[in-house]
């Protein structure tokens, strides 16, 4: 029996007049499971949400919920529940009253829906806070309350859409274990939305990096750091340095990287011009023009231990070697 929050887009496309959004993307999300959508703003990342959400139509292709069709339900018959980036409170009804008015729409006795409401603020830890207004509450507290109101529709699938991006970056460090702790307890998908791929890479089983409308990459947060399929990837996610040997790309992370002040045992070391420097404290940021392998974009980037090659022995202009391992750098698909 097929799990009711699992999700399937087949060739789908997002078409605005002649620009095109999405671009016959096609996935599979499995049930119960934590999805970060991942890539830099108009990658059309959001555009799917809202697709899987209803609240855009698709232009071509179809969307499956449980192995129901739901491409052309409304937003209300889909199964789905989306939080948006903005949490849109109700100012004047207090907590407790915004998180039961989709039940109120439906009908459901005051008493029984508030009822339910207090389950839901209890589950995100804002029971106590019931009674107040939206204006009386901080953000993160306002998110609690967004979130408690998204799920009382008990849907198969949460789309959250940058939820996180209005939070300090201390209480959105908390608020990544307690969504990843929600979506746990309640058994259901969550398909999350985000250009952060720090926020992508705590939270996600499994993550689908979008570019220009397609998806570059999909697999677990270890596997799209660890080993980039394409260049966009290696160089989006961090961390890597993506060079050219004169056959294909390589990928390779600038901790496996290491530099000497000469060329190390006449081996085939490839030599850099230090271009900027940036201590880190235990750690220095290096970014070098490496001469002797074509760069395809940025200057290389070395993240160098202190104790291995002082930051204050080192010089703008100064000529460097670069060697690797082997097996630590990877081919990229062209």
């Amino acid at each position: 029996m097929m799990d009711k929050s699992e999700a399937e887009l087949v060739a789908v496309t997002k078409s605005y007049g002649q620009s095109i959004a999405v671009d016959g993307i096609s996935l599979k999300i499995p049930g119960n499971s934590y999805t970060c959508l991942l890539g830099p703003s108009g990658c059309g990342k959001s555009s799917t949400l809202r697709m899987l959400a209803g609240h855009e139509t698709v232009s071509e292709g179809d969307i499956l919920l449980g192995g129901k069709n739901i491409t052309d339900l409304a937003p209300a018959e889909r199964g789905t529940a989306m939080m948006f980036q903005s949490y849109a409170l109700f100012p004047h009804l207090s907590v407790v009253d915004n998180v039961a008015f989709s039940l109120k729409m439906k009908g459901v006795e005051k008493t029984a829906r508030r009822a339910e409401a207090t389950k839901l603020l209890d589950l995100v830890d804002m029971a106590a806070l019931a009674e107040r207004l939206p204006a009386q509450l901080s953000g993160g507290q306002q998110q609690r309350v967004a979130l408690a109101r998204a799920l009382i529709t008990n849907p198969s699938i949460l789309l959250l859409d940058e939820p996180l991006s209005a939070l300090d970056p201390f209480l959105r460090l908390r608020m990544r274990s307690e969504l990843k702790r929600l979506q746990r307890e309640l058994g259901i998908s969550f398909i999350h939305v985000t250009h952060s791929q720090d926020e992508a890479l705590s939270l996600a089983d499994r993550i689908i990096v979008m570019n220009k409308g397609r998806i570059e990459q999909v697999g677990s947060a270890q596997e799209v750091f660890d080993r980039p399929k394409t260049q966009f990837v290696a160089q989006f996610m961090g961390g890597h340095n993506v060079m050219h040997d004169g056959q294909s790309r390589l990928a390779i992370r600038s901790d496996k990287i290491t530099i000497a002040k000469s060329n190390p045992d006449g081996s085939a070391g490839i030599p850099a011009t230090v271009r900027a420097i940036e201590y880190l404290g235990t750690t220095f940021s290096v970014a070098l023009d490496a001469t002797g392998m074509a760069q395809t974009s940025n200057p290389v980037s070395v993240t160098v231990p202190d104790s291995v090659f002082s930051h204050e022995t080192m010089e703008i202009g100064q000529t460097v070697f670069l060697t690797w391992m082997p097996d630590d750098a990877h081919r990229l698909a062209s």
